[in-house]
């Protein structure tokens, strides 16, 4: 048989996950804040949390964490943490418990 195609090659570099690892984290200034969005969530009330200056495996246990206390769905996207509902007021209380300066943002 002469079916002799490349299959498997080392040539191509890198993988692409290597990238996500050495990824940068926006500066901050210290404050945390939470804005709610509707934006692009089909009328939806979302809680975002930024300017948290965590790496991205922190990020993942805070929004975890989050989540089980409000008792509802959220995930992290872009080094924020969003939070399903309108539920600032008791993300603010929670992160003031863990010594974070929080300011509530947006409308």
């Amino acid at each position: 048989m002469n079916n002799s195609r490349l299959v498997y090659s080392t040539d191509s570099g890198r993988i692409q996950a290597d990238k996500k690892t050495n990824e940068a984290r926006p500066k901050t200034d210290g404050i945390v804040r939470i804005k709610r969005i509707t934006k692009g969530k089909k009328g939806k009330g979302v809680s975002s949390i930024e300017g948290l200056d965590m790496n991205q495996d922190a990020l993942k246990q805070l929004c975890s964490e989050l989540k089980k206390q409000c008792g509802c769905g959220g995930a992290v996207k872009d080094h924020n943490i969003e939070i399903q509902g309108d539920i600032r007021e008791k993300l603010k209380i929670i992160l003031e418990s863990k010594g974070m300066k929080v300011k509530l943002a947006g409308g």
